[in-house]
C-alpha cells in the first residue's frame, strides 16, 4: 500500500471525523426525510402516484451521478472548494423543491438535490483516505457504516415528526436550513486535504486514464461490483418491506416503524462490528462473512415467497439481509480505495455510483408482480447476492495487492480519530 503523505495536524479540527460523518448522510436522508409526506404531496400537485415516485427516483439517480462527477474533480481541484460547491447547490435546490409549482419541476430539482448531495458522500470517503491509513481507515469506514444505518432510522422517523407540525414544503426548508448548517460548519472546519502536489492533471484524460486503471484492477473491480449487488439487495429490501410487512402481514405503521428501525439498528451494530473485525481479523474475510449473512437473508425471503412463513422469520431474514449489508461495507470500501490515495475521489466515485445505481434498478423490480406475494423481494435478493459472491470469487479473490496487508500499514492519526 501507497503510505498517506503526513499532513500538518494542525489543519484540522478536532471535530472534523464528526463532519465526514454527517456530510456522508445529508444527501441520503434527502431520499427519506419527505417519505411520510409523499401522498400529501401526490395530492397537493395533483399528481399520479406513479409519477410522484420518480420524485423519489430522481434523488437516487442525482445522487449516484453527483457522486461519479464530484469525485474526478475534486482529485484534480481539491476536496474543500467542490465539497462547498455542492453544499451551496443542496441548499438552493432544497429550497427550489419547496416552492415547485408542479411535480415535473419537482422531479427535475430533486435530481438536482441528489446530485448536489452526492457530493458529500464522495468527499466524505476521499477525504477519509487523505487522513487516515492502516487500522484508522477501516475504523473510519466502519463509522461511516454506522451513521449509514443511523440515517436510515432517523430520516423516516424525524420526517414522520416533522410532518406533524409542517407540510411537504416544509420538510424541504428544513433540510436548506440543515444544508446551510453544514455550509457554515464546512466553511470553518472542512480544510483542504489534498494538497496541490497530489492532485492528477491532464483534464478528461487523464480521467478517463484513472477510470481505465481502476477498472482493470481486479481487486477494485471485485469489490465494487459486490458491494453493487449486495446493495441492489438492501435497497431492494428499503423498497419492498413495507409492502410485505404492512400489506400482507398487516403490521400497524407503528409495528412497520419498529420493525425498520430494529433492521437498521442492526445495520448500524453490524457495521461497528464488520470495521472492527477488518480491523483485528481479516478484510477480505470480513467481506466474505457478510455475503454470507446477506445470503442467508435472502434465502429466508426466497422461501417466505415459496410457502407461507411466520412474520418472525421474515423479520429475521430482512435483519440478516440488512446486517450481512453492513458487514461486507467496511473491508469491501477499504478494498475499493486503500491503494489510491492520489485518485481517491475518482474511485470513491465509481464506488458509490455502482452502489446507489444498481439500488436504482434493484428497487423497482419488487414491484413488478404487484403487491401481494414475497416472492419478487425473495428472488430480487437472493439473485442480487449471487451475482455478489460470484463477483468477488472471481474478481477480488483471484487479486492480489497490497491491500490484503493494510492493517500492518502505519496509519496517518488525526485529533478526535
Amino acid at each position: 500500500m501507497t503510505d498517506t503523505p503526513d499532513i500538518p495536524r494542525f489543519r484540522f479540527a478536532r471535530f472534523l471525523p464528526a463532519l465526514l460523518l454527517l456530510l456522508t448522510v445529508f444527501g441520503p436522508i434527502s431520499m427519506d426525510l419527505y417519505l411520510p409526506a409523499l401522498p400529501a404531496l401526490t395530492e397537493d400537485l395533483a399528481a399520479a402516484t406513479s409519477v410522484a415516485q420518480l420524485t423519489v427516483t430522481a434523488c437516487l439517480v442525482g445522487l449516484a451521478a453527483g457522486q461519479l462527477t464530484a469525485g474526478p474533480l475534486s482529485d484534480r481541484f481539491g476536496r474543500r472548494g467542490i465539497l462547498l460547491i455542492g453544499v451551496v447547490a443542496y441548499v438552493v435546490t432544497s429550497a427550489v423543491c419547496a416552492i415547485c409549482p408542479n411535480v415535473e419541476l419537482l422531479i427535475a430539482a430533486r435530481l438536482v438535490q441528489g446530485l448536489a448531495g452526492g457530493v458529500g458522500i464522495v468527499i466524505s470517503q476521499a477525504t477519509g483516505r487523505d487522513i487516515y491509513s492502516g487500522t484508522s481507515l477501516i475504523r473510519f469506514y466502519g463509522r461511516l457504516t454506522v451513521v449509514g444505518g443511523l440515517a436510515a432510522i432517523i430520516g423516516p422517523l424525524l420526517g414522520g415528526l416533522l410532518n406533524t407540525f409542517t407540510d411537504w414544503r416544509g420538510l424541504f426548508v428544513f433540510l436548506a436550513v440543515i444544508g446551510a448548517a453544514l455550509l457554515a460548519i464546512s466553511a470553518f472546519a472542512f480544510p483542504e486535504t489534498l494538497p496541490p502536489a497530489r492532485r492528477t492533471t491532464g483534464g478528461f484524460a487523464q480521467t478517463g486514464r484513472d477510470f481505465r486503471v481502476l477498472l482493470t484492477d481486479r481487486v477494485f473491480l471485485g469489490a465494487v461490483l459486490s458491494q453493487g449487488f449486495l446493495y441492489a439487495a438492501l435497497f431492494a429490501y428499503l423498497s419492498g418491506a413495507t409492502f410485505v410487512l404492512q400489506g400482507i402481514y398487516g403490521l400497524s405503521p407503528q409495528g412497520y416503524a419498529a420493525a425498520f428501525g430494529l433492521n437498521s439498528t442492526g445495520f448500524m451494530i453490524f457495521g461497528w462490528l464488520a470495521g472492527r473485525s477488518a480491523e483485528r481479523w481479516s478484510i477480505r474475510g470480513t467481506l466474505v462473512v457478510g455475503v454470507i449473512v446477506t445470503s442467508i437473508g435472502a434465502l429466508g425471503l426466497l422461501a417466505s415467497g415459496l410457502a407461507v412463513m411466520p412474520l418472525w422469520m421474515v423479520i429475521v431474514s430482512l435483519f440478516l439481509l440488512a446486517g450481512g449489508v453492513a458487514i461486507s461495507s467496511p473491508p469491501a470500501t477499504t478494498l475499493a480505495l486503500a491503494d489510491y490515495p492520489q485518485i481517491a475521489g475518482t474511485a470513491s466515485a465509481l464506488l458509490g455510483m455502482v452502489r446507489f445505481g444498481f439500488g436504482g434498478v434493484a428497487a423497482p423490480l419488487v414491484g413488478v408482480a404487484g403487491a401481494a406475494t414475497i416472492l419478487p423481494l425473495g428472488l430480487v435478493t437472493t439473485g442480487s447476492v449471487v451475482l455478489a459472491a460470484v463477483a468477488y470469487l472471481a474478481l477480488a479473490a483471484r487479486g492480489h495487492r497490497g491491500a490484503a496487508a493494510l492493517p500492518d500499514a502505519a496509519p496517518v492519526t488525526v485529533p478526535g480519530s
